[in-house]
């Protein structure tokens, strides 16, 4: 978006009125195209005909004016008692006597005018300048236009393509943010700061000149940003880091430069660049490779020193998000620079909550809308997707022609949210569906068992999303932020179970596993070699976080052989230890999974409660008398 100057609500931004350049470029296209004309064209009109028939016409005595030119003749000859005027052009080379000799020989009036050397040589160099000047006048208009931020703008290649907002642009405030207390009440000495920076200066005190947003995506970084701007009542600047990479080598620290010198003519502002690790990577990774004159790089650099050279005068605070710091450059993390790192988590339960509450408020809600209950159904959920989840229900509702939302349709996007949408299109044989409903009771018949294993919320054998034709939903009683080897290892055996399950009814494997088989390794895997969860390889952490993971396949460039070999033996040990216990749990169950196969195959879709009330056994009836009781209605 082009750049403005935000203008104070008393001094509006005046009229623009057309003035006299529209007419004066008007005046030379027409000069222009009348010269040009002239010297193409001539100043004669009339009939082409060619000079033979010129001739003939001269020989027959229909000729009665001719006006010779240069290289054009031109005049009037009679056809059917009228005159029509003609125009034709004479060949090079051709005798002037011999013509006028002709002429007069056939008593035709003749006349004509050769233009001076100057004249033809002024008209042909305008022919020629003319043009190219309009050109030329029109570009430069035009690159003034996109420097100035008009229809153009992309051309102003030097300048940074930054969105801002003035004071009477931004309408978000803290009461626009829940789930993140503790973010707030960081940002809150930076707002107070912008109002009354003189309560700081006058115990020498300084803000910190960047404040580095970082949490995982969808958590509300960008909107805590636009807060802290409504909160102070100042001029914000928007941009991504993929604004300042550019094809062109420097155009990326020119834009930095550019941004800087803006903020410092607008302040007190607040400069937001969201996506920090698009220009602040490690440069450490990729000089090797690059050199040390790379367009990213001289972008780094240029925002280091901008930031070192800001005056601590100047009422200008730096924001920035990111969902990879470990990936950032150690330079931008110095005291001076972004010296401030504010974590901005995944909300709990009472935060989502409090979210939820702020994205339904211009939500008609039924009165059996239970948020609290939708909350804990939503475990590890940011806010943009509580968002999303709160503007499915109302278009579900919207859809089925009803009044309110009810808990019905936020059930449903919750589903949808995270599963995917419903593919009943897809129809499948009865051997397959009766195979995925084994799969999926696999599943949760050993979530039931495993006593670590978090609680089954439903088992599906609808498709959903793009490649699931069933699914085993299980939801934590509460948030878990630390989860014990006895817990990690319930979830591998609870991920072997659809598989244990087909392999045990009948006698052969599939490739309904595959995701199963895809997370069970990569848990197996982190389990040995981040958690340190294994006895072969002992309390030793074998990966890397961050950008070293991406470049040397995740392991430590200091690990040896066996080492690696262990650690891969000991991944298959719990792969296949879950397999044998998730095995057994089946066999132990083989009733109860026949019985709730057919249960399943019937309804399509069983809730936690439904599931457990399948799973009890019938009951017998003893005795006649015991089995009329029971046939009797009940009073």
């Amino acid at each position: 978006m082009p750049t403005r100057a935000p203008r104070s609500p008393t001094h509006p931004a005046p009229e623009r009125r057309p003035g006299w350049r529209p007419l004066v470029w008007a005046a030379l296209i027409a000069v222009t195209l009348v010269i040009v004309g002239r010297a193409l064209v001539g100043t004669s009109a009339g009939q082409s005909i060619p000079y033979s028939r010129f001739l003939a016409l001269v020989q027959a005595n229909r000729v009665v004016k001719v006006e010779i030119g240069s290289q054009t003749l031109s005049g009037t000859y009679e056809q059917d008692g009228k005159r029509v005027r003609f125009t034709s052009t004479r060949p090079p080379d051709v005798n002037e006597t011999t013509l006028l000799d002709e002429l007069s020989a056939h008593d035709v009036e003749f006349s004509g005018s050769r233009p001076s050397g100057f004249t033809s040589f002024l008209l042909s160099l305008l022919a020629w300048l003319l043009p190219i000047a309009l050109l030329i006048g029109f570009w430069m208009w035009f690159i003034r236009r996109a420097g100035a931020g008009g229809v153009g703008a992309g051309f102003a290649l030097g300048r940074s393509q930054h969105k801002i907002f003035d004071r009477r642009d931004l309408r978000t405030s803290f009461k626009d943010v829940a789930g993140l207390e503790e973010a707030v009440e960081e940002l809150r000495e930076v707002v107070d700061f912008l109002k009354r920076p003189e309560r700081y200066r006058r115990l020498g005190g300084r803000i910190p000149k960047g404040v580095l947003l970082v949490g995982p995506p969808g958590t509300g970084k960008t909107l805590l940003a636009r807060a802290v701007a409504g909160e102070a009542e100042v001029p914000f600047f928007y941009l991504s880091g993929s604004n300042f990479v550019q094809m062109f080598v420097g155009l990326g620290a020119a834009r930095v430069r550019d941004l800087f010198e803006q903020a410092k003519a607008n302040a007190p502002c607040i400069v937001f660049i969201d996506e920090l690790d698009t220009i602040g990577r490690s440069r450490a990774a990729g000089m090797a490779a690059t050199g040390s004159h790379e367009e990213r790089e001289q972008t780094l650099n240029q925002l280091l020193s901008e930031m070192d050279g800001f005056d601590p005068a100047a009422d200008v605070i730096i924001m920035a998000a990111t969902n990879r710091p470990e990936v950032l450059d150690q330079a931008l993390l110095r005291p001076g620079r972004f010296d401030r790192q504010i974590v901005v988590d995944l909300p709990d339960r009472r935060g989502r909550e409090a979210i939820l509450r702020i994205h339904a408020r211009g939500v008609a809600l039924a009165a059996d809308v239970d948020l609290d209950v939708l909350a804990g159904r939503t475990p590890g959920a940011a806010g943009a997707e509580l968002a999303n989840i709160v503007n499915e229900a109302a278009l579900l509702a919207a859809r089925r022609g009803k009044a309110e939302v009810g808990m019905d349709e936020l059930e449903e996007a919750v589903d949808r949210v995270s599963m995917g949408l419903e593919r009943r299109s897809r129809v499948l044989s009865p051997h397959e569906r009766e195979r995925v409903a084994y799969h999926e009771l696999g599943h949760a018949l050993v979530a039931l068992s495993c006593p670590h294993a978090d609680p089954v919320h439903r088992v599906s054998i609808v498709p959903r999303g793009v490649a699931a034709i069933g699914v085993t939903q299980q939801v934590p009683a509460e948030d878990r932020y630390v989860i014990t080897q006895p817990e990690l290892e319930a979830r591998l055996t609870v991920l072997m179970g659809g598989r244990a399950a087909e392999r045990m009814v009948y006698g052969e494997l599939s490739t309904g596993a595959q995701n199963d088989l895809q997370q069970a390794t990569a848990l197996a895997r982190r389990m040995v070699e981040e958690f340190g969860m294994s006895d072969a390889v002992g309390p030793v952490a074998l990966r890397r976080p961050g950008l070293f993971l991406q470049l040397e396949g995740g392991r430590s460039d200091q690990v040896a052989e066996r080492t690696v070999e262990d650690a891969d033996a000991d991944v298959r040990r719990l792969l296949e230890q879950a397999q044998e216990r998730a095995e057994q749990i089946l066999g132990e169950r083989r009733a109860d999974l026949d019985r709730v196969a057919r249960v399943l195959l019937e309804r399509e879709t069983l809730e936690g409660d439904d599931l457990k009330a399948a799973l009890q056994p019938p009951r017998r009836a003893r005795g006649g008398q015991s089995r009329r009781r029971s046939a009797a209605p009940a009073r």
